[in-house]
């Protein structure tokens, strides 16, 4: 903002754009997924992420910086929908939610990086540390296989085989694998098509609305708010914005590769459970510091609650919330509508984020506490609707879950 001299609204454009450019790339993931491939995909959101990045690096104006971050989103739209998909369907069932939430680690370690770094470096720098990884992918992925899923669904059953021989390892008896997935594909693509419209069909009501309900309520609990404008709620509540970035930023790793560990021990539901009243409760005590600060109350108190619910926050959304509906997605969708619902499901999201980071700098000047009130109601609202409607998935096979959610018997 200093550098710049952006105004209030237009720095709100500037973070919020990514979200922007994220629903972009979540109405095309799906299709191009579905048309191209896993492999390519992840391949296509990797150079957007490059051009991105260098557009913000080497950008003269603010504008270059907006384009930067609005192809950016495109890139993470994209993302973050083929990323847990691949992921889900390359993984035994006894680990499959291991590995996707470790995908989510990955994200935290990436947050936390350049919380950690990015007060001790220029924007510019760090745009370009933050380039690296994309570079070392568009390299990384020519080395792993396709998804036997997928190659089954366009009928390539050599290939099914060879993918997960290479995957499962060259001793492996992968006969009853490929034979479960080959079954379930032909039952899916015999009971149905595979246009938009049949997303809304009866029979895969309830996976579109426990994917398109998680996404909207986990979104609206104020994380893309709390994420992008940390060090300025910090700021507001007396506390050291430095400080408070940096032992959030330290905070989340620990719990992170905790949530590898309890994804599978404790399963998806239990850990929704628990880490979205976590996150409720971070929010009510943020809320309730800034109550007192306009009551002129110790100020001590404000700081210490917010600092406090803040991390409480971090720490709980890191642990599970965050990844966890990511997860779920990735296994409750049945094959031949996983282009069009993971579009619509990853839209949601980035929409609902969208709305969060432009309108929260506003809510946040107009009232504080309340902004932090709102977000305690929806972060309560995910634990009523995860007790409902969401049903548990670890150790399950991803056709088994499909089956049990559809209508196809």
């Amino acid at each position: 903002m200093d550098d710049l001299g952006l105004s209030i609204a237009e720095y709100s454009v500037f973070a919020s754009i990514m979200i922007f450019g994220g629903m972009i790339g979540a109405l095309i993931s799906g299709k191009v997924a579905d048309i191209f491939g896993r492999r390519a995909t992840i391949w296509l959101s990797d150079l957007f992420f490059i051009m991105g990045w260098c557009s913000i690096t080497f950008g003269k104006r603010a504008w270059w910086l907006d384009a930067g971050r609005l192809v950016m989103g495109v890139g993470a739209g994209i993302y973050l929908y083929v990323g847990p998909i691949y992921i889900s369907e390359v993984t035994p069932k006894n680990i499959r939610g291991s590995f996707v939430a470790a995908a989510s680690c990955t994200l935290t370690l990436g947050f936390s990086l350049v919380y950690y770094i990015g007060n001790n470096m220029s924007w510019r720098t760090l745009a370009l540390v933050g380039a690296t990884p994309s570079f070392i992918q568009v390299l990384g992925v020519f080395f792993i296989p396709e998804s036997p899923r997928w190659l089954s669904k366009i009928g390539l059953e050599k290939e099914v085989e060879a993918s997960l021989q290479r995957l499962r390892g060259e001793n492996a008896d992968i006969s009853t694998e490929a034979a479960e997935i080959k079954d379930f594909t032909e039952t899916v693509q015999r009971h149905s098509g595979s246009t938009f419209m049949d997303l809304f069909s009866r029979k895969y009501a309830r996976p579109l609305i426990i994917g398109v309900g998680l996404m909207a309520l986990v979104q609206l609990g104020g994380n893309n708010a709390i994420t992008s404008f940390a060090s300025s709620i910090f700021r507001a509540a007396g506390c050291s914005a430095e400080s408070g970035s940096q032992v959030m930023a330290v905070l989340q790793l620990p719990f992170a590769v905790t949530s590898i560990i309890l994804t599978e021990k404790a399963g998806r539901r239990l850990l929704m459970l628990v880490t979205s009243a976590g996150t409720c409760l971070g929010c009510l005590l943020v809320a309730l510091g800034f109550l007192f600060k306009g009551y002129h109350l110790s100020t001590e108190l404000t700081s210490s609650m917010v600092y406090t619910g803040i991390l409480l926050f971090s720490v709980s959304f890191t642990m599970g919330m965050g990844g966890t509906p990511w997860i779920i997605m990735s296994e409750i969708l049945p094959i031949n509508i996983k282009g069009s619902a993971g579009s619509l499901v990853t839209l949601i999201n980035c929409f609902t984020s969208w709305i969060v980071g432009y309108s929260f700098n506003f809510l946040f000047e107009w009232n504080a506490a309340g902004t932090f009130f709102l977000f305690a109601f929806f972060c309560g609202s995910v634990v009523v609707f995860v007790a409902m409607l969401v049903p548990e998935t670890k150790g399950r096979t991803l056709e088994e879950i499909q089956a049990s959610m559809t209508l196809l018997q």
